[in-house]
């Protein structure tokens, strides 16, 4: 905490001088551009593995970006308080465009693995770099407006993206979901280059990178969520990669608590986990991460193997959530300041976890109107969740900690999905087995069921572990919930702008 005085007297200085329109037009571009890429690929599998092969590893052409995106959040976010956002997020950019670059021209899918890993390095810079800036951009009073923007555009672009990456494999060819990023990327990179300037900063003796702190905390998060990701899919839990892959990640912890320790300026500062407020919204939004696994991964398949919907209509049961989670996300404002960050923060999550736990108590199979309503609520709830928490956060630090306090809760919440859709999946997999007699898992179940070949009696199992999943999904709510009410101060404390 001896820092707060520095970080008061940094957050009193303008962010940015230039035209802030432009500069807002880029982060938004540069946000549908991240947006974009983590979910585009998937419908142009089928393109991709015809032409490159591949098939048993196709997979790691989603996990392999994210993964890199999600162990490259904490080392932006240090390098943009050391050496300002501008380099950074110019930096990231030329990455994410370079392996944009790479994967339309790969020969075959070990290439194209490789190089969305190297997509996922620029891409890291990117999601961190945009959200630290549109605090930097506006005084408190204006983020909500900004951030709002940017939920919009991470929604409409997450939900476009499969329609996108279909349409362009179908009638085009799928390496154009990589070139198409080219232009909307260089545009998003000239107005940065032509209309962004920071103020020059003090020179301080003490602005050097921990490397050595940034490798560990690279290999540490690479390893442990690998393990998450592949266990129980290309091996089982209890095997001999599961097992050696978590026991090296749980040594690597060690190597990264070692190193940050005797770090001068380390990448994951030790008041990131020693500030009540901080801390606090890392665990929740961590616990966010955990609970959207459900609808965003469980609930299509519901919609198509227990209400028989069409593959546009249940991606539609999923999508209402995108349309009342940023107009929630922009009246929580006219909330926070009259209850506060933290009561605003518990009244949307305490909601969410009452819709969660509603879920599985729809009638089967029912009807369609039914599960959408619930996404329509729990969008609006998780918006009155999720923004004050992070407009909050940032307001309680200064510049020179912002981009390392806006990481590390980025972070936290996609290291809370990787853990949900490990966890998640063996539980609905497990309440399958029990249902079924121990024979098959979701995915084969949800095969068979396309086919025409499973009885009524598999549609009701499926119907059961997506009900098991948001159980859990309302548990993780209700610790967010916890974790607030008894961890964070009922009053954030915000520095002046």
């Amino acid at each position: 905490m001896g820092s707060t005085g520095s970080a008061a007297r940094e957050a009193a200085r303008p962010a940015t001088t230039g035209r802030r329109g432009a500069v807002v037009a880029a982060l938004m571009l540069s946000m549908a551009l991240a947006a974009l890429d983590a979910t585009i690929v998937s419908t142009a599998v089928p393109q991709i593995v015809g032409d490159l092969g591949g098939f048993s590893v196709f997979s790691w052409l989603f996990s392999g970006y994210l993964l890199a995106v999600t162990v490259t959040l904490p080392v932006y976010g240090k390098l943009s308080d050391t050496f300002g956002r501008k380099p950074v997020l110019i930096a990231g950019s030329v990455v994410f465009l370079l392996g944009s670059l790479l994967c339309a021209v790969a020969w075959n899918m070990g290439a194209l693995i490789a190089f969305r890993i190297v997509q996922g390095l620029g891409g890291g810079a990117l999601q961190g770099t945009v959200q630290t800036l549109a605090a930097d951009l506006y005084p408190l009073k204006d983020r909500p407006k900004i951030q709002s923007k940017l939920s919009t555009v991470w929604a409409v672009s997450a939900v476009a993206g499969p329609g996108l990456g279909g349409v362009l494999a179908a009638y085009a060819d799928w390496r154009w979901i990589f070139l198409i990023n080219l232009p909307i990327g260089a545009v998003a990179l000239w107005l940065i280059v032509r209309h962004f300037h920071e103020p020059e900063r003090e020179a301080t003796a003490h602005a050097r990178v921990d490397w050595a702190g940034a490798v560990a905390v690279f290999a540490c998060g690479g390893v442990l969520l690998t393990a998450l990701v592949q266990g129980g899919v290309a091996w089982p839990w209890l095997s001999a990669p599961s097992l050696a892959l978590f026991g090296a990640g749980l040594a690597l912890v060690a190597v990264v608590v070692l190193v940050e320790r005797r770090a001068a300026e380390p990448i994951i500062p030790g008041w990131v986990w020693r500030r009540r407020t901080i801390a606090a919204v890392n665990l929740a939004l961590g616990a966010l991460g955990l609970l959207m696994v459900a609808p965003s991964v469980f609930l299509p398949t519901y919609a198509q193997s227990v209400l028989g919907l069409a593959p546009v209509a249940a991606g539609f049961v999923l999508s209402v959530w995108t349309l009342s989670w940023p107009v929630s996300a922009a009246l929580s404002q006219h909330v926070y300041r009259r209850i506060g960050f933290r009561n605003t923060a518990m009244l949307g999550i305490g909601t969410a976890a009452l819709i969660l736990f509603a879920f599985p108590f729809l009638p089967y199979p029912g009807q369609a109107w039914q599960p959408t309503l619930l996404m329509l609520l729990l969008g609006a709830a998780l918006g009155l969740f999720q923004l004050p928490l992070i407009v909050g956060v940032q307001s309680t630090v200064g510049w020179a900690e912002r981009g390392t306090t806006t990481a590390s809760v980025l972070f936290c919440r996609q290291t809370g999905q990787t853990i949900g859709a490990a966890v998640f999946g063996a539980v609905a997999n497990g309440v399958l087995a029990a249902r079924l007699g121990g024979a098959g898992d979701l995915d084969s179940v949800t095969r068979a069921l396309d086919s025409g070949t499973a009885p009524e009696a598999t549609r009701r199992a499926i119907a059961d572990a997506v009900h098991a999943v948001y159980l859990g999904a309302a548990g993780a709510a209700a610790l967010a919930f916890l974790v607030l009410l008894f961890l964070a101060p009922r009053k954030f404390p915000v520095l002046k702008d």
